[in-house]
């Protein structure tokens, strides 16, 4: 599957957080999003760790675009939130990622290759500006 949950809350979470010049906390977000705060909480984090969000702590504490909306790509915030890149099928072209293990006799391997490979060009080339 290429988006879930996970991914939309994601996306949802830097809307709000984008809009704010002050850092919003995880429990302020779930509670304007009606998300559960520990599920917000472990993504928020992901985001931070790869860069997208900037953490801060304390009693003003909270959540900052670390990156400008025109730097951050749909394709980064995705990884981050999933915690694996996007993908349209769950094969793939890679052997160790194919359920039947039979990636070079598989006659559509070529087809599903070239349409992960254009859509992850697209994700990469879609930026947060360009969604919100």
């Amino acid at each position: 599957m290429l988006l879930t949950r996970a991914s939309e809350y994601a996306l949802l979470s830097l809307d709000v957080i984008r809009k704010s010049d002050n850092p919003i906390g995880a429990e302020q977000l779930a509670g304007e999003l009606s998300i559960p705060k520990s599920f917000l909480a472990k993504i928020l984090q992901s985001l931070a760790k790869q860069g997208i969000l900037e953490s801060r702590k304390g009693a003003h504490g909270g959540f900052l675009l670390a990156k400008d909306v025109t730097e951050i790509s749909v394709n980064d915030i995705i990884f981050a939130a999933e915690g694996k890149a996007p993908a349209v099928f769950d094969c793939t072209q890679y052997i160790a990622t194919c359920p039947n293990g039979a990636i070079g006799s598989c006659s559509i391997s070529p087809f599903l290759s070239n349409f992960q490979t254009k859509i992850d060009d697209f994700l990469n080339g879609l930026m947060l500006s360009d969604i919100l």
